[in-house]
């Protein structure tokens, strides 16, 4: 299972806040990163502590992370951006900035016990990747609406993505393009990630 099941203020005390892994944040005044305890930070830790971040984030495995590294690499264009684009095109991630879901460990569940429809069709593969024009949305039952409008309502309204649309009653996602850089939703330095894994192969 890629689904991280540890301590996540634990995580995000150490890399930083992490959107996708919790939406619960530390007491005021509590130090995210506690650089007095680190000291001086390789840069292999640097590297490290980045690729750290888009695992925990994202909710992936080592290994997975690997791969879509190697798909970026052999797709043209910047390897880490187009790392990040797939990573924010997964359907998992997509519902989590829709709002349908707290998080992309909720969004996961979701997706798993089958209440999201892409194209009117089930899909219960969190990694699927969503493609301009798929729509997304609950399947048609009390149970499926229930859970997404409880998401909904209960989670503070941000911005959505120019590449997102959420139309409302009946809640549907549209995903309208590819995700532009500036709308990631993680503060990283990707290019770090990419260097990190250039010293692995």
């Amino acid at each position: 299972m890629s689904r991280y099941r540890g301590p996540r203020f634990k995580k995000i005390r150490r890399l930083g806040a992490l959107p996708g892994l919790t939406n619960k944040r530390p007491r005021a005044g509590s130090d995210l990163r506690n650089q007095s305890r680190s000291g001086k930070r390789s840069q292999y830790r640097i590297r490290l502590e980045e690729k750290q971040k888009l695992r925990f984030h994202y909710g992936i495995t080592e290994r997975q992370l690997l791969k879509y590294v190697r798909i970026a690499r052999k797709t043209k264009g910047s390897t880490g951006k187009v790392l990040l684009q797939l990573l924010e095109m997964r359907l998992d991630n997509i519902i989590f900035r829709l709002g349908m879901a707290p998080t992309i460990p909720g969004a996961r569940q979701l997706v798993n016990h089958r209440h999201i429809l892409v194209n009117d069709r089930i899909v219960d593969i969190p990694s699927y990747r969503c493609k301009p024009e798929d729509t997304i949305m609950s399947k048609d039952e009390q149970k499926s609406k229930a859970l997404i409008q409880n998401s909904l309502d209960s989670s503070p309204r941000e911005e959505l993505p120019k590449h997102l649309t959420l139309q409302p009653f009946p809640y549907k996602g549209l995903v309208n393009q590819i995700i532009d850089s500036k709308w990631f939703g993680l503060k990283i330095n990707e290019l770090l990630v990419v260097e990190y894994y250039s010293r692995q192969t």
